[in-house]
């Protein structure tokens, strides 16, 4: 007996006529798990793939900026600056190409990172989508200038993506399915409908589910599976809509264990943060902020002002290599857009291959 089963017949041995609910936020997790077992699959083949075709290419950049990458301030914390960029000395073309070069390397390497948050958030078909995005912002940067290196990162990643593009379509279908069955329980306050509704039109989507997947072998596999943790959940997953006070899932109390949880490591420290803070914004040692302006310009007047901006500038180079490591496709559009303004305004005549 399951730890599940024995706790449901605990429940209806105690309050015989209490409807207990189960929660459609977990119910919607099980039934993603074929899917996300082969979405996992897709994105190792996919990561293994495009490192098979680029792996060099990638991994070069890397190693050349593996030295200084974990940097250590001794001083005061110069105050904020609104633009980084309006002190910075204007680059060379071949160090500006350079420069933006390496950020789209780097891009390329972060989406190979991915990890992914079933039901919803498969890493797989992010993957894929964020590559195909990718080399079509390529397009254009290779347009002005045909750099090599943005040559052969835009084909590696082209053969990968074809050699996965059978399989992604067969799991975003399936994803599909997932999404249509959470809108499906969703709860609409315009038109209420009853727990006998929503139950006959879930297992109706679930048949239709069935014929969808015949002849597909992948497809095939996914809706049995979804059906039958259906199945298992039904006796429970409808409660909510004859009664309003039964939650639809168990959030709200999971979010107090997280609460508690993010205030206890918030006391004792964040296990894996220190490695990260210090990767991405160096390690700083900051003596205590003076207590008056007198001692503010003692202190201030004995640091050197070109080593004080060589390490400053040092610092912001440093953080310039994590611009595009974001899952946020609006924050990496928006750098993207800045790399591809910045590459258009090299003129393409005065550089050479």
């Amino acid at each position: 007996m399951t730890n599940k089963e024995g706790f449901c017949r605990a429940i209806k041995t105690i309050f015989p006529n209490t409807a207990h609910a189960f929660c459609q936020a977990h119910y919607l997790k099980n039934i993603a798990e074929p899917v996300a077992d082969v979405d996992e699959s897709l994105k190792v083949s996919l990561r293994k793939n495009v490192r098979s075709e680029i792996g060099d290419l990638i991994r070069s950049e890397h190693h050349g900026e593996a030295q200084g990458r974990v940097l250590t301030v001794t001083g005061i914390l110069p105050s904020p600056i609104d633009d980084p960029e309006s002190n910075t000395p204007p680059k060379k073309i071949r160090e500006e190409q350079e420069d933006i070069v390496n950020a789209l390397i780097r891009r390329s390497r972060y989406l190979l990172t991915l990890k992914g948050r079933p039901p919803f958030r498969l890493a797989g078909i992010e993957m894929f989508e964020r590559l195909t995005g990718l080399i079509l912002e390529l397009d254009e940067f290779i347009c002005h200038i045909p750099d090599s290196r943005l040559l052969e990162l835009q084909q590696g990643i082209c053969i990968a993506l074809k050699n996965a593009s059978n399989e992604y379509a067969d799991i975003k279908n399936a994803a599909g399915w997932l999404q249509d069955i959470s809108d499906l329980l969703e709860v609409d306050e315009k038109n209420p409908r009853t727990s006998k509704n929503v139950r006959m039109e879930l297992f109706v989507y679930l048949a239709s589910i069935k014929k969808q997947g015949e002849g597909n072998p992948i497809l095939t596999d996914f809706a049995p599976k979804i059906c039958k943790t259906t199945s298992n959940y039904a006796s429970g997953l409808f409660h909510s809509y004859d009664n309003l006070d039964i939650p639809r899932t168990n959030n709200e109390r999971e979010s107090e264990f997280r609460e508690f949880k993010r205030r206890f490591l918030k006391i004792t420290g964040q296990k894996g943060a220190t490695l990260r803070l210090i990767q991405r914004s160096g390690a700083w040692e900051l003596i205590p902020t003076p207590n008056s302006i007198s001692e503010i310009v003692s202190a201030i007047s004995q640091t050197d002002f070109g080593e004080f901006c060589k390490e400053r500038q040092r610092v912001r180079s440093h953080r310039e290599r994590f611009r595009l490591h974001t899952r946020s496709a609006d924050q990496a559009n928006n750098q993207l857009k800045k790399l591809r303004e910045r590459w258009l305004e090299i003129p393409a005549d005065e550089l050479s291959e």
